[in-house]
């Protein structure tokens, strides 16, 4: 082991490099062995890394490098072909070298099978001799053991770079002075304010004593001059003071922000980094399980944050075993359905703006929708109706759940249902955002969108109550004003439309279970005038989020929330604004989840739409309104249980003259309906001005965005679908609607 702490670190940094270089050129010569070039390259790093080993005394690996070094030494000379048997001994020898490596840096000495010579010239025998595959060397384990662990300790900095850093440094030390310098004229400035006052206590002295002495006035001339004098070279050191602040200000200012892009451009990596680990790693997973695979990797130059790289290392290698296990198909499958025998995984990354796109695509089996229902169904993830009502992206998205999985059985690859969570876990902690595309039998797309560097994070402020929150901006598509007129009720949570489209629009109070905070001084006006919604946008869906006002935009610098907070729903880090007031950052994806599956919120008294027309004495009395005997009675039956009076009618028509003869809190209404269904009612309501105001519900099982978007658009306050039916939403709603 390497006993010099500095030359350990040194030795791991050039020996990986080595490594992955002779891992890539192995990979290439198992199609082209004969390719030269390749061949020249290899050989010069298996020479390279024996030559450091030797260095620093380490005889094993100056040995097994030294083996493969001859090896690769007669492959160039011609004087051996590299078969493929041949090949794969050499990966095997190595995936040992790269454990060996390890150890000798750092980790505790174990003996290994590896110290003997591993390759002897060109004799295959020799070779398999020279390596035991099956070792159960706790050391040495699997030979892909560097996805175990994956962190870049260190980040290679251009000379160049650190020059630049420097003369910032210095620059930095510059203004310093000055500010020292700055320092000293305040001094100046106060002694000055200090004497100026001590006179004006005097002339006040005077004042009070002999005013009819001529000698005070003679005395108030004298000091009026003088402090005149001073507050005239007072005001002149002022302006100068005032101008070397803002000049040195703005330098300052310059200077921090140059510095910071430096030190942000000096934490950049390429994809590559991460990228070069795959390859060999989808060879040997497909011809573990007799699949043939083809890779093929673009955008690996492209520069992206250090902590992306090692969030986004697992989150990738989960796509291409899913790729391989679930998507691409066996030989003779893919010759049955017409497609090339070859399958192809092709992992992408496209930079956009100041964001990054990483891309897994597969030409494989695709994501077969109708199985991912049955898996959620049997999990007991969601009910018939829920799935029922899920457009097939919607369905699609539901792999990305906790613990889901379409397969019966575990297999080395998938099964667990653990895989597809880390990624979205993953991704989420970068404030980033996924995106499944699929055509059954043909191809299935995983895309990621991550921003480019996540030391720093631009947030839009917003107040909520006493408090202030920031949503990172990226995830903001825009902020509206709403008035209290224009929040209706959509299956029991509030909403607004905006363009002909139906929102969800909660209170981020209430999202957050915030309690009532100490009225402002503007709240009575903003309980009656118009909030702020701000629209966040998740992949391709949307929520509104009402907030009380909205303050700012503050880059800022985002901390993780440590032990015992780690995971905190609806929050994902914590920051120091500029105010120093400490601002929790939220989680946009978390907000969303919560929006879909949180029942503690809906329309508050302030969100309903004003009932003055209704007079106390009808103000429990409802309309119910439903052409089926059975869904009447039931409907009728939780109405009463709640407290209700209820006159019943069969159908539009029925309903109308009911409305004649008697005054109602509110109508619940089915759809469809002989004679006159529900959004006929609705819209007849409407247009009568004695009804304007009076809530209108309506309860079917026509569960489509469609036929939501013309139940809003004939009038109703609120629409809930009987295949998600709950009495407790259809009470709720009643009961703020009222």
């Amino acid at each position: 082991m390497i006993e010099d702490e500095e030359l350990a670190k040194l030795f791991k940094i050039e020996s990986a490099e080595h490594l992955a270089r002779l891992d890539d050129g192995l990979l290439q010569l198992e199609k082209t062995p004969t390719n030269q070039a390749i061949l020249e390259e290899v050989f010069r790093e298996s020479h390279s890394l024996k030559g450091a080993a030797r260095m620093l005394g380490l005889s094993k690996i100056e040995t097994a490098s030294h083996d493969l070094e001859t090896i690769l030494n007669t492959a160039r000379n011609g004087e051996t072909r590299l078969t493929p048997d041949i090949i794969e001994q050499m990966t095997v020898v190595l995936g040992e070298l790269r454990k060996l490596v390890t150890v000798e840096c750092g980790s505790k000495i174990v003996e290994h099978g590896v110290g003997k010579t591993l390759l002897t010239q060109t004799s295959v025998s020799s070779i398999s001799q020279s390596v035991n595959p099956d070792s159960t060397d706790p050391v040495l384990g699997n030979q892909h053991s560097e996805f175990d662990s994956f962190h870049i300790e260190t980040v290679r900095v251009e000379t160049r770079k650190l020059d630049d850093l420097l003369t910032l440094v210095g620059e930095l030390s510059v203004i310093e002075g000055r500010a020292q310098h700055r320092q000293l004229l305040m001094d100046s400035l106060q002694e000055q304010w200090v004497m100026l006052e001590r006179s004006r206590r005097k002339v006040q002295l005077m004042l009070r004593g002999a005013e009819t002495e001529s000698r005070t006035s003679e005395a108030l001339r004298q000091l009026l001059h003088t402090d005149t004098e001073v507050i005239e070279q007072l005001g002149a050191q002022l302006k100068v003071a005032r101008n070397a602040f803002y000049e040195d200000g703005a330098h300052l200012q310059i200077t921090v922000n140059t510095l910071k892009e430096r030190v942000h451009a000096a934490r950049l990596l390429p994809l590559s980094t991460v990228f070069d680990l795959f390859p060999r790693m989808v060879r040997d997973l497909a011809k573990q399980h007799n699949k043939e695979v083809e890779m093929e990797i673009e955008g690996g130059e492209i520069s992206v944050d250090k902590r992306i790289l090692e969030e986004m290392k697992d989150p990738l290698m989960h796509l291409l075993r899913n790729a391989i296990d679930h998507g691409i198909e066996s030989p003779a499958e893919r010759e049955r359905q017409g497609k090339p025998h070859n399958g192809k995984i092709r992992l992408r990354a496209v930079q956009e703006n100041s964001s990054i796109l990483l891309e897994v695509r597969d030409d494989g089996h695709g994501l077969d929708v109708a199985a991912i229902r049955q898996a959620a169904l049997q999990r007991g993830l969601y009910d018939d109706a829920m799935l029922d009502a899920m457009t097939p992206a919607q369905l699609q998205q539901l792999i990305l759940l906790p613990g889901f999985s379409t397969r019966s059985s575990v297999t080395e690859l998938s099964g667990r249902g653990v895989g597809l969570d880390v990624v979205r876990v993953n991704v989420e902690r970068m404030k980033g955002s996924i995106r499944i595309e699929s055509a059954l039998h043909q191809s299935t797309v995983m895309q990621m969108r991550l921003p480019l560097s996540v030391s720093t994070t631009r947030l839009l402020l917003v107040r909520v109550g006493e408090h202030i929150y920031g949503l990172p901006i990226e995830f903001v598509h825009t902020s509206l004003r709403v008035r209290v007129e224009d929040v209706f009720t959509l299956e029991g949570r509030p909403a607004i439309k905006r363009q002909g489209q139906s929102l969800i629009a909660p209170r981020l109070a209430d999202l957050l279970g915030l309690t009532e905070s100490p009225h402002h001084p503007k709240d009575e006006e903003k309980v009656s005038g118009p909030t702020v919604c701000i629209v966040i946008q998740v992949g391709d869906e949307r929520l509104g989020l009402r907030v009380d006002e909205l303050l700012d935009e503050e880059e800022v610098v985002a901390k993780p929330l440590g032990a015992p907070l780690i995971r905190i729903r609806n929050v994902s880090s914590l920051t120091i604004l500029g105010s120093g007031e400490i601002c929790a950052v939220l989680n946009p994806a978390d907000l969303m989840r919560s929006a879909k599956t949180s029942t503690e919120f809906g329309m508050r008294s302030e969100d309903s739409i004003p009932h003055s027309a209704i007079s106390d004495q009808s103000s429990h009395c409802i309309l119910l309104v439903e052409d089926s005997a059975l869904v009447r009675a039931m409907e009728k039956r939780i109405l009463v249980d709640a407290g209700y009076e209820v006159v019943v009618a069969v159908d539009g028509v029925n309903a109308l003259n009911e409305l004649g003869g008697h005054s109602f809190a509110a109508v619940v209404s089915d759809v469809n309906m002989p004679n006159m269904d529900g959004l006929t009612l609705t819209t007849r309501i409407r247009r009568q001005p004695r009804y304007k105001n009076l809530p209108v519900i309506l309860v079917t099982s026509l569960a489509s965005d469609e036929d939501k978007q013309r139940g809003l658009e004939a009038g109703a306050n609120a629409y809930i679908a009987k295949p998600s039916f709950d009495q407790r939403v259809l009470l709720e709603t009643l009961k703020r609607l009222i």
